[in-house]
């Protein structure tokens, strides 16, 4: 047997291109269904393991599916927004933990999220380096956006202008990098966490001025009385929010009327959850009370069905790249008949014959199948990156 595995393996090395031709074609059909049956596994346990540690999502009526996917990946953006006053109401009935979210800006297309600091605890977020949000104009960035960026404690990072032409719009806001949090393999490795209140300043709802100096100042100033001065648009706003001008920073408005993305509601019974879906399953309301692990496991059963039709398709495709395999074996018996009858010559049988061209299939399909093994091990190790990419991408 020896000898014909060492005459098998001679014939393939010679013939290189039909090896690699035969190589190719059974790794392509087998590593398409093992790679989506690898990373629709490890998509569903992190989608329903991060699902299931938020109980509840409350924000304004529209598709429950963009608001789940926008809470738990800032992915999408939301069709309406919601007051930040509700956060005061889910907190006042006792039953939840309001964490709001506002995501509806990037920086180096990243996602720039305002929350709050109880996010961080709820989430098990650890500071890797660093400190905590203090001030404004603080952010805290994830492990990827430090290590795609080359961001450290001390760097400044610019928010993107969401319009390029809109030349009159908000202004980007160059903000300070004060920590980076820990790898956690989830889609908050590829976040700006910022305050609240930083978000808004984005915006365009809070802002600082330079201080208008009477003498020098004076073309700048449109009108004045004694309650107010109204200054042109020659007073630029601040880009940047540093010790000397943060205490020209205000808002303009109510800021129980400003707006969030989402609130993540954390509950400590499904008993609570229950009761505070009962405030918001009214006809007359604007808003929407989410499971976040329903709506996630909907999503699955859909993607599930789906599944079956490629299981089918790779079936089939199976199937026949089995039949081409075994064409090429016919059609190389043809053109091997010289091959063949010297063999005979020399003293072996038709079954010694037989055995040396399964032992080159053999060859060829331990080549292919280590291959497989070996891309397979690789999309597992990088799953959790992959899907995470995928999932925060735009």
């Amino acid at each position: 047997m020896s000898g014909i595995l060492f005459l098998a393996w001679r014939y393939v090395c010679y013939h290189k291109t039909k090896t690699r031709i035969l190589i190719a074609c059974v790794f392509l059909t087998a590593i398409l269904p093992i790679s989506i049956r690898i990373l629709l596994s490890r998509f569903e346990q992190s989608l329903v393991h991060r699902a299931d540690a938020t109980p509840a999502m409350i924000g304004a009526k529209g598709s429950s599916l963009d608001l789940v996917l926008h809470g738990l990946y800032f992915d999408r953006p939301v069709g309406q927004t919601l007051p930040f006053g509700e956060v005061r109401k889910v907190r006042e009935t006792g039953l939840a933990e309001p964490v709001p979210v506002y995501s509806a800006f990037h920086a180096a297309s990243f996602p720039i999220v305002g929350t709050s600091l109880s996010y961080f605890d709820l989430r098990g977020l650890k500071i890797q380096s660093g400190q905590p949000l203090i001030t404004l104009g603080d952010c805290v960035i994830g492990s990827e956006v430090a290590s795609a960026l080359g961001l450290k404690p001390g760097d400044s990072l610019l928010s993107d202008r969401e319009n390029m032409l809109d030349i009159a719009g908000k202004y980007p806001l160059k903000m300070n990098v004060v920590g980076v949090l820990e790898s956690t393999g989830t889609a908050d490795d590829r976040v700006v966490f910022v305050d609240l209140k930083t978000a808004w300043v984005i915006d365009g709802l809070g802002h600082g001025h330079q201080e208008l100096q009477t003498e020098t100042d004076e073309a700048k100033i449109i009108s004045r009385d004694a309650a107010q001065v109204v200054a042109s648009a020659a007073v630029l706003p601040f880009t940047e929010i540093t010790e000397q001008n943060i205490g020209s920073f205000h808002f303009h408005g109510t800021e129980y009327e400003f707006p969030i993305s989402a609130i993540l509601a954390f509950t400590s019974s499904e008993k609570d959850n229950t009761i505070l879906q009962g405030h918001y399953d009214q006809a007359d309301s604007d808003l929407q009370f989410v499971r976040p692990s329903v709506v996630v496991r909907d999503l699955m059963s859909v993607m599930f069905r789906i599944k079956r039709f490629f299981d089918a398709n790779a079936t089939l495709i199976s199937i026949s790249t089995l039949l081409l395999l075994l064409l090429v074996m016919l059609l190389s018996a043809k053109l091997r008949t010289t091959e063949m009858e010297t063999l005979f010559k020399i003293g072996c049988g038709r079954g010694t014959v037989a055995w040396l061209q399964l032992g080159e299939l053999a060859i060829v399909g331990s080549i292919a199948a280590g291959l497989i093994a070996l891309a397979a091990w690789i999309i597992g190790s990088n799953a959790d990156q992959l899907l995470n990419w995928w999932m925060t991408s735009r």
